[in-house]
């Protein structure tokens, strides 16, 4: 049974098309991974699923509900952790839990179990009576997330849960996210410009660029589809050859792509492609700066769908 289905969901600001004709469906007790660059129409995506905004047409069900035609419904069935937090700093880590429970008609010895049940279930414990402003960033967002389980939903919204923590802090919210989707039996669905992240925690993912759905499967399986391997091949310096190098490169790989100085190509095999094509570009007179192989990855996929490098386009729009 599918906890998330999105059926042509379209969405536009004024003169911008954020969503145009998203369709997904997420299966009970799945974690699934909507990944993309920033501004490609994710958090729309999230905001129309758990009733904070309205599609324009197309139509959503969560938890077997319409959120158009039964948010309320909607509303009790599911968590929602934001990009920005909803803790109270000046109040302690406890507090928050409890408030969050009282908003959601919890009392007493409930409401009390729930809150240690979920203070050691995010690692919390002993924090439980500082204020949260002294929290730092991975236990603030694990607190996020706790406030978000009060009221045990069937469906929890991960908006950009890592956002802003570094490297080793979102690594350990990555086990954080893992061991909840367990011990929660929860249905997950999380957000993310991570490429890595959506390859860690997602069994499956929808890659969206532009407000459209451009693949969808597990990330293994879109990977394996892509088939050989990439060449990634840096010229020295600004020449003026590069249309000439894209020519060379695309007579031995296929789908050659050029950003800037960089050309990336799709080879049956790196190890004897790179002799290949480095011997062509230095029979040109073309110098190379360094030329690199790899596996296929989730940034290759986007590159496949959408003709342009993930990070790249995300850096332009953060």
């Amino acid at each position: 049974m599918d906890a998330i289905v999105a059926e042509e969901l379209r969405k536009h600001y004024k003169t911008v098309q954020a969503l145009d004709g998203v369709s997904f469906s997420v299966r009970e007790g799945e974690v699934f991974g909507l990944l993309g660059p920033n501004g490609a129409g994710k958090s729309t995506t999230v905001r129309i699923l758990t009733t904070l905004t309205r599609a324009d047409s197309g139509r959503a069900f969560v938890a077997g509900e319409d959120v158009a035609q039964h948010p309320n419904r909607v509303r009790r069935a599911i968590g929602y952790v934001a990009q920005d937090s909803g803790v109270d700093w000046e109040a302690t880590g406890r507090e928050n839990l409890l408030l969050q429970g009282r908003i959601h008609g919890m009392f007493g010895k409930d409401l009390h179990a729930r809150v240690d049940e979920l203070l050691e279930l995010v690692g919390l414990q002993d924090a439980a009576s500082r204020v949260a402003r002294g929290y730092s960033g991975g236990m603030k967002r694990r607190l996020d997330i706790a406030i978000g389980l009060v009221h045990k939903p069937k469906v929890l919204f991960l908006d950009e849960p890592t956002t802003g923590l570094d490297p080793e802090a979102r690594a350990a919210m990555w086990v954080e996210v893992e061991r909840l989707a367990a011990a929660e039996s929860l249905t997950i669905l999380l957000t993310t410009h991570y490429l890595e992240e959506a390859d860690r925690l997602a069994e499956r993912v929808a890659i969206v660029s532009k407000g459209r759905i451009v693949a969808e499967g597990t990330p293994e399986k879109l990977k394996r589809d892509l088939r050989g391997e990439s060449v990634s091949v840096e010229l020295a310096e600004q020449n003026g050859r590069v249309d000439e190098a894209e020519r060379i490169v695309a007579g031995i790989g296929t789908e050659v792509k050029v950003d800037g100085q960089v050309l990336r190509a799709r080879v049956p095999n790196g190890a004897q492609a790179i002799p290949v094509i480095l011997g062509a570009l230095d029979d040109a007179g073309i110098e190379v700066a360094s030329v690199t192989t790899a596996r296929p990855s989730l940034d290759d996929v986007y590159l496949h769908y959408t003709g342009r490098d993930f990070t790249t386009e995300d850096e332009g729009r953060a």
